[in-house]
């Protein structure tokens, strides 16, 4: 199968080749043609030694004219005159009208005049012919790419079929087991269709997963596909898309005659809110948008009981999909993939350290516990990269100095250990730092500090990590403010030892504000507006709330920032020992780690 791909692949891109040539030739005669008529005109610009038509005539009139050359179908001549030894030329409009003129001239004994007429040269025609060809030739090249893009001709693809078979299942898919389990009856329909239609059920039309990016969407569905056996054809939901209108429609409906003709199989339709987003009337990308989801909409609903075909359908963003296409009957099930819990993140680093050299002294448990909520992906890409560090570092195994390296690269971004930093500047981040640490010390919600380093990474100039070892499914709105002090920390121990404060900040303070508008807008957190959702209305369903309810808002938002830094401020001028100590170390060492952070507050 996947030599017959190959083979589809380059017999297309031959014709790609081949498109591309003609386009290409069309242009070099496009631009052949405009060179001979500036030739053309140019040649015919009347000089010193051209006569025009008037002016021969009138010679010919005074028998001043002996001998005249001219190449039929040409507008000019060389004419010689009796009493001019240089020949001129003459501009003559209409050929077959001089040469008879000139023959009644001789005929009559009016005029003696030598007139001999050339053949033309085909080389002179090509030009011409070329020129007068053109038009035709462009129309039949543009005929021929909407005939490719409208996938009409015997090579054009319809879509793009990037595997009819996948040796993915369900054990290469890890920390999904309750979604693994409600998908385990997909696959036995597919197998076993006969047996739910003799009971009366019916198969289901579609499934639509949706989650965070990198959550394993597209893997589960693979999946399915591999522990049914059946064939898996996968398209983007931006490949339906193109600017020639009808044709995302035609796309679709391509897909599903395929789809039957390979039926029991699955269809899986990545990123479909690029074509299921709900529908409008505007016109343009809109309309043709529209059309597109309608042709869907059809073709899911004209699968006969028969036919054992299921969707499968990707999407990060659930509410932009239009409502016609998640009723029962065309997405039966819409299953959630989350991010993995402890037990999940530990299955998944199992999986991606199979063909990875890994230390003894490597701890994926701790890794796991380390990492709370991260996804399938980014667990992947930790250890990818804990291999590319081992390896510059020149270690036969991957470390565990490795992995925690890897894990900051992808969290904060790359150490900058040869940046010069001023000592001022390396000061007022040693506080700042500091600051966070030891508020967040003294708050009984946050998580205990790992690692504080005044070491630049990524466009961070330090950085305050936490051990996130639990996961959380619900936060407390006590949670949520202290979130907003230890923000704030860094910012009041600027404050409070410089005397001044920094753009080092603008991070802290910009999750701050949004914590802050989300716990008044979004979770109904505020006393004084109580337990009512702002965000996502329009404003005139704001307004029944009250024509200042906007700035009622913005106070409310701005006194949970002002209580926070007024907090942070307080614990820090209680514990100003303690965020001298911290700085001082950082100063001297750059880096203060778990261990090193709890011996400071031993004795409390």
């Amino acid at each position: 199968m996947n030599n017959k791909n190959n083979q589809k692949n380059k017999k297309e891109q031959k014709s790609n080749k081949a498109l591309i040539g003609i386009i290409i030739l069309l242009v070099i005669l496009l631009i052949a043609g405009i060179v001979a008529i500036v030739i053309m005109e140019n040649s015919d610009k009347k000089d010193e030694n051209t006569l025009s038509y008037t002016e021969l005539v009138e010679e010919i009139n005074n028998k001043n004219v002996e001998k005249i050359d001219m190449t039929v179908g040409s507008t000019t001549a060389k004419v010689k005159l009796k009493d001019e030894e240089k020949e001129k030329t003459a501009l003559i409009p209409n050929t077959e009208v001089f040469v008879e003129f000139v023959q009644q001239q001789k005929l009559t004994g009016q005029n003696d005049i030598e007139l001999n007429q050339k053949p033309r040269s085909i080389l002179v025609q090509i030009p011409s012919t070329l020129l007068s060809l053109l038009p035709t030739l462009i129309m039949v090249a543009l005929f021929i790419m909407i005939f490719k893009l409208q996938g009409l001709g015997e090579k054009g693809k319809v879509y793009d079929e990037t595997e009819t078979s996948t040796k993915v299942t369900f054990k290469d898919v890890a920390g999904l087991d309750e979604e693994k389990a409600e998908l385990v009856e997909i696959v036995d329909f597919l197998k076993k269709p006969e047996k739910y239609v003799k009971m009366g059920a019916k198969i289901p039309r579609g499934v639509l997963l949706y989650g965070k990016p990198g959550t394993g969407k597209t893997l589960i569905a693979k999946a399915i596909a591999g522990e049914a056996n059946v064939p898996f054809i996968s398209m983007s939901g931006s490949e339906f898309i193109e600017m020639f209108a009808g044709l995302g429609a035609s796309r679709v409906r391509k897909l599903f005659e395929k789809a039957r003709r390979l039926a029991p199989c699955i269809v899986f339709i990545d990123e479909i809110d690029a074509i299921g987003s709900r529908r409008t009337s505007n016109s343009g990308a809109e309309t043709e948008n529209n059309q597109t989801l309608n042709q869907l909409l059809v073709e899911m609903d004209g699968f006969s009981s028969e036919e054992t075909v299921i969707v499968l359908a990707a999407t990060n963003r659930p509410e932009m999909l239009d409502k016609a296409l998640l009723r029962p009957g065309r997405f039966d099930r819409q299953i959630t993939i989350p991010t993995p819990d402890l037990k999940g993140r530990l299955e998944i680093l199992k999986i991606h350290a199979k063909d990875k050299r890994l230390s003894d002294n490597v701890n994926l448990e701790s890794i796991a516990e380390d990492t709370a909520g991260y996804t399938g992906a980014e667990l992947a890409n930790i250890l990818n990269e804990s291999a590319i560090i081992a390896t510059k570092n020149g270690h036969d195994e991957i470390e565990n100095e490795d992995v925690e390296e890897a894990v900051k690269k992808v969290t904060v971004g790359l150490e900058k250990k040869e940046r010069v930093v001023s000592e001022k500047d390396k000061k007022l981040t040693a506080y700042h730092e500091a600051g966070h640490a030891v508020v967040s010390r003294y708050l009984p919600t946050q998580a205990n500090v790992k690692e504080v380093s005044i070491i630049p990474r990524g466009v961070a100039g330090g950085y305050t990590m936490y051990k996130t070892d639990e996961d959380k499914y619900y936060i407390s709105k006590t949670e949520m403010k202290e979130k907003l002090i230890a923000l704030l920390g860094g910012r009041a121990a600027e404050k409070l030892v410089l005397d001044d404060i920094s753009t080092g900040a603008s991070n802290d303070i910009e999750v701050a504000t949004n914590i802050a508008r989300d716990m008044v807008t979004k979770y109904g957190m505020s006393d004084k507006l109580g337990p009512i959702d702002f965000q996502g209305k329009e404003p005139y369903e704001i307004q029944m709330f009250g024509e200042d309810i906007g700035d009622k808002i913005g106070l409310e938002v701005k006194a949970l920032i002002d209580e926070a830094y007024n907090r942070a401020q307080q614990l820090l001028i209680e514990h100003r020992d303690k965020l001298d100590t911290i700085a001082g170390i950082l100063l001297k060492q750059e880096k203060i780690n778990e261990k090193e952070f709890a011996e400071v507050f031993d004795g409390e």
